[in-house]
């Protein structure tokens, strides 16, 4: 199924707007995990090590099933303890120096589509807030919905806010913009690569499968969905 042309969709219409719903990681940031990233740069300015990588390991083996990382979308062990005003300084560098000059130029241009054709932009991830902040604002996105993780006494616990934007966590925190705003979801748009994202592309009118992982070229065949490759 080939993907919906934007010229073939009006800007927005008077009563309602339309949406663009973008996912990160491996969808505007083909590869690696921003999180796995910034803890390989966590690591080498010496902010977390051996213990943290330890703790997050067994966390992972005695709470997940086989051949899952759910736990580690629910705790993030390895700023546990950490001062948060430490930890976002560091992620603004973080994000400025290794996930801009990283992001996919075909989405990056697909989003231009958008933003030129009156959408409202919003990135939805499971990804943590912080991390994803400046990119939303260098990219200058209105809306970003993300991972929240818990503070007391302006250090991070380790654990994440619910809802977790992945799965039925996305569904809900886009049912909530919706009655919040004047979207129409069914002339929306929605961008996304793994199972976390079936809900989200689910809601919308116009679903695009990015950069399929984890058995979603399957998932989109089933569906009727479009896919394609952003690098």
């Amino acid at each position: 199924m080939t993907p919906l042309s934007l010229s073939h969709i009006s800007g927005t219409s008077r009563q309602t707007d339309i949406a663009a719903l973008f996912d990160v990681d491996n969808t505007l940031l083909p590869g690696q995990a921003s999180e796995v990233r910034f803890f390989r740069f966590l690591w080498k300015r010496g902010l977390v090590g051996w213990r943290e990588l330890r703790d997050s390991v067994g966390w992972v083996l005695r709470n997940a099933p086989p051949v899952s990382l759910h736990p580690l979308r629910e705790r993030k062990l390895y700023l546990a303890g950490k001062a948060a005003a430490e930890v976002e300084s560091l992620a603004e560098e973080f994000c400025r120096a290794e996930l801009f000059p990283r992001l996919s130029a075909q989405g990056l241009a697909r989003m231009d589509e958008h933003r030129r054709a009156g959408h409202h932009i919003v990135l939805v991830t499971g990804s943590l807030d912080f991390l994803i902040a400046p990119l939303a604002t260098l990219l200058e996105v209105p809306t970003l919905l993300a991972a929240k993780l818990e503070r007391q006494q302006r250090r991070f616990t380790g654990q994440v806010c619910v809802p977790l934007p992945y799965g039925p966590g996305k569904r809900a925190l886009i049912a909530r913009l919706t009655q919040e705003s004047r979207i129409d979801l069914t002339q929306s748009f929605a961008y996304g690569d793994s199972p976390g994202d079936v809900e989200l592309l689910e809601m919308v009118g116009h679903p695009l499968v990015v950069n399929p992982i984890r058995g979603m070229d399957r998932i989109a065949r089933r569906n009727g969905w479009p896919v394609t490759r952003w690098r």
